[in-house]
This record gives structure tokens, C-alpha cells and sequence, in this order.
């Protein structure tokens, strides 16, 4: 399997142009991995490379070896054909995901790893009409957004994944200047977005009970515990203010936060107003053209900064 390319150049391949897909790809390219990224839409596929260079001028780099390195290809049996690594990046639909696989693992070598960049979908779904030998070498890596510039990835394996799938994909992640982590039980939503989540369950009922708005939400966290979080995860806060203040804490606390297993209804009322978020000029904020792209700018340039330290 991934045992050779981890070190030497090798062939990848990336289903899917859109928001994660052209990150994920650019990452390979610029480690010096022959990259294919494929995509059913045209506008789409043709519109990677000008975010990709984009990507790269914002970072100081020049753009030209990184996208010398990078093929687009509208077949997707074409693309995977002679792929060492493939990795989808597909919309978060279970029913397209297993389809995609299906054709992937009929096109694609027999020893290439299969790779899903789902945030939240089990990869055992995923991968459930997938024969044996398929299965066996399909794992997940769930990258987060911006692709190109969060270090994390999450590497999930499931029941079926063969350990040398698992230990190489994580291998190859790390050579490519990612830090990838090992997520051993098939969770829905893996480790982070789990714990992204349940923050975000309560700070949405504190808005819909009345507690505070919404830019209060973020102005707490962004300068609180959120100030702390780059250098002390919650594991070493907790150890750090003592255990036997966390259970008393927990004891006061825990009865009042929000535990629904459904979506906020706060969330149901603003997505069927058309209130979706910055796309939309309004969701749990207002927002501008100017202030969408001065929180993206904002968001690129302090990970520029924190990869650059």
C-alpha cells in the first residue's frame, strides 16, 4: 500500500473542487505529489486553480511549481486509475458518498487507499456496499476548513480498515506537513466536531432562551477560555484547576445545560426564514458582503500567522 509513497512522489487523487476539495489538493501539490482533482461541474473544477493560486499568493508563495503539480480531469474513472491515494470531498450526502465509492473502488488500483473527507458521516456507512478488498483500505480523514491552512486531520479508521491502511494513511498526512490524530472508534461527527458541536448546542439555547445575543456568544468566547485554547486544551485545564473543582462545577452546572437531541428550534425558524448565514446576508448574526470577507480575510491571515510561529 502506502508503505513506498510515503516516501517518494506519488500519485493522488481528489474527488470533489469545492470548498475543501482544491485545499486538500493544493496541500499534496505543494509536498511534491503528482495531483488529480476531479469534479462533475466544469465551472467548478475550472475555478480550483484560481483559488488555489489565490490560496498561495496570500501565504507568500509562488504559485507556479505548486500548480504545475495539479491536473484536472472531469472522469472520475480517469482520474482514479493510476492513484496511490484517493480522497473524496464530496457533499455530506451518505447516499452520494457510497456511490462515488463504488465507482472509485471499480476504476481505481486495487492497492490505492480510499479516503473520505466527511466531517460528521460514520465511514462505516460510508463504505457498507463495498466489497471486502474495498473495504479494507477505505478510512477516514476528515480535514477542516481552510484545508490548506488548519494543521489537524482526523484519521478514523473503522472495523474493516487494515491497520497498515490506517498507520500509512496517518503516515502520509504527517509527511505532507499536516497533524494528523488517530481516532480509533467510527463515532458519528469523530473528536472534534463532537466537541465543536455540543458548544455550539448551548451558546444556540443561550440566544433562544433570552440569556444573551448572539455576538455576545462570541465575544465570550473569543476573549475567554477561547484566548487559553491554542496553548491549554480542555484535558490540561482541567488538570491544571483540579479535578475536585471540575466535579463541583459540574455538579451545579451540568442539570441546567442544554442536552436536545434535535436541532435547535431557534436554527429550524431562521433556515426556513432564508436567514442561512453570510451567504444570505443574515443567521445568528447580520452580515454584510464586506463583513463576510473581512471575517474570511481576518480568518486566513491569523492561520497564516499561527503556521508561520
Amino acid at each position: 500500500m502506502l508503505e513506498t509513497v510515503v516516501q517518494r512522489k506519488s500519485k493522488v487523487t481528489v474527488v470533489g473542487a469545492g470548498l475543501m476539495g482544491h485545499g486538500i489538493a493544493q496541500v499534496f501539490a505543494a509536498a511534491g505529489h503528482d495531483t488529480t482533482i476531479t469534479d462533475t461541474s466544469h465551472d467548478v473544477l475550472q475555478a480550483a486553480r484560481h483559488h488555489i493560486r489565490n490560496n498561495l499568493d496570500q501565504m507568500g508563495i509562488e504559485p507556479g511549481p505548486v500548480l504545475e503539480r495539479i491536473r484536472l480531469c472531469r472522469n472520475l474513472a480517469e482520474s482514479v486509475s493510476d492513484a496511490d491515494f484517493v480522497i473524496e470531498a464530496a457533499p455530506e450526502r451518505v447516499a452520494l458518498k457510497q456511490k462515488l465509492f463504488a465507482d472509485i473502488a471499480e476504476a481505481a488500483p486495487e492497492s490505492a487507499v480510499l479516503a473520505s473527507n466527511t466531517s460528521v458521516i460514520p465511514i462505516t456507512a460510508i463504505g457498507e456496499n463495498l466489497d471486502e478488498q474495498a473495504r479494507c483500505r477505505l478510512v477516514g480523514t476528515h480535514w477542516w476548513n481552510p484545508a490548506h491552512l488548519v494543521p489537524l486531520v482526523e484519521v478514523i479508521r473503522t472495523r474493516f480498515t487494515s491497520g497498515v491502511v490506517f498507520e500509512d494513511t496517518f503516515n502520509i498526512l504527517a509527511a505532507v506537513g499536516k497533524c494528523p490524530v488517530k481516532v480509533h472508534k467510527d463515532v458519528p461527527g469523530f473528536i472534534g466536531n463532537r466537541l465543536q458541536h455540543a458548544l455550539w448546542r448551548e451558546a444556540i439555547s443561550l440566544v433562544h432562551r433570552g440569556v444573551c445575543d448572539a455576538e455576545t456568544i462570541d465575544t465570550v468566547v473569543k476573549l475567554s477560555f477561547g484566548m487559553r485554547l491554542p496553548v491549554l486544551g480542555p484535558m490540561e485545564n482541567a488538570d491544571l484547576v483540579g479535578l475536585e473543582l471540575a466535579r463541583s462545577v459540574h455538579e451545579i452546572i451540568f442539570p441546567d445545560l442544554d442536552c436536545a437531541s434535535e436541532p435547535s428550534p431557534l436554527l429550524n425558524e431562521l433556515v426556513s426564514a432564508g436567514h442561512l448565514g453570510m451567504r444570505t446576508g443574515k443567521g445568528l448574526r447580520n452580515w454584510t458582503p464586506e463583513q463576510a470577507d473581512e471575517v474570511r480575510r481576518r480568518l486566513a491571515l491569523h492561520l497564516i500567522a499561527a503556521n508561520n510561529r
